[in-house]
């Protein structure tokens, strides 16, 4: 398949299809963790120091999954309107984040009594309050792949505004363009519409915001789900397979994506030859 028209826009989808978010924490949760076990200073109860030193980086991996997927669960509540206290990506990060280290026995939530509030790490966790929120910052800070940076710099040398369409807010994803140096010339959040995708008000917000028509649009995206999603609302898509990053492979069938670039084919990079190509450009 190709593209109908040349778009004007292209949004681009952030955690798993430009940055590699699975890497970058687990590799924070690994060194975070192997510095407060090795710090003389700490005071870890005995059974939490013992939980941590026989996890495995696999299985800082697995966590890094699960605080994925409950922020998955978290934005398609709000999209669909399941739950309405909307809250930012940055509030629900670390909210998941001592939920799950609870459940793994790393951290000891604060007791009732306790005059400090319920979600505050007590003493003899793995790691402190200061600690847990410089954690939370990791989606701050995560890695593009290793073509993201050149590609997106293609597509901006002909001619296309090249803008983020990420349910992570405002504030995170600056910091993350800035630390991955991804030279987007538009950044865009959910948190502008206070929804997150797939409602639909986000991608029509968007391009109403750009100033151009869901049909000059398209949105370049490593999830199925979220290509339809946009497709629904009019937008081209442009599907680039990351690593482990589909989570609905049974769309695959679908025909959604008018271009397909496939893992080992240059991400990005190959997303600017084929609009140059296809859309004449």
């Amino acid at each position: 398949m190709a593209l109908k028209t040349k778009p004007k826009a292209l949004f681009f989808d952030v955690f798993g299809t430009c940055v590699d978010w699975r890497t970058s924490v687990t590799d924070a949760l690994w060194n975070a963790a192997r510095m407060a076990l090795n710090d003389p200073t700490s005071s870890i109860a005995t059974r939490i120091r013992m939980v941590a030193t026989d996890m495995t980086y696999e299985q800082w991996g697995e966590i890094a999954q699960e605080w994925r997927n409950g922020y998955l669960t978290f934005v398609r509540a709000i999209a669909t309107g399941e739950l309405t206290d909307f809250k930012t990506i940055d509030a629900h990060h670390l909210e998941s984040l001592h939920s799950i280290l609870t459940s793994h026995n790393l951290i000891f939530p604060r007791q009732p009594a306790d005059a400090t509030p319920d979600m505050l790490a007590h003493d003899g966790s793995l790691w402190d309050e200061p600690t847990l929120q410089q954690l939370n910052m990791v989606w701050h800070r995560l890695a593009p792949w290793p073509d993201t940076v050149a590609g997106l710099a293609a597509l901006n040398q002909l001619g296309f505004a090249t803008c983020t369409l990420s349910n992570g807010n405002v504030s995170l994803l600056e910091d993350m363009v800035t630390f991955g140096q991804m030279p987007f010339t538009h950044i865009y959040s959910a948190e502008m519409w206070r929804s997150y995708k797939p409602d639909p008000k986000v991608y029509l917000g968007a391009a109403e915001k750009m100033g151009v028509k869901p049909d000059e649009c398209v949105l370049v995206a490593a999830h199925l789900d979220d290509l339809k999603a946009a497709r629904g609302c009019g937008f081209g898509t442009v599907y680039v397979e990351r690593p482990r990053e589909e989570r609905r492979p049974e769309l695959r069938g679908e025909g959604l994506p008018d271009v397909w670039v496939g893992e080992g084919e240059e991400g990005f990079v190959e997303v600017a030859r084929r609009l140059r190509g296809e859309v004449g450009g």
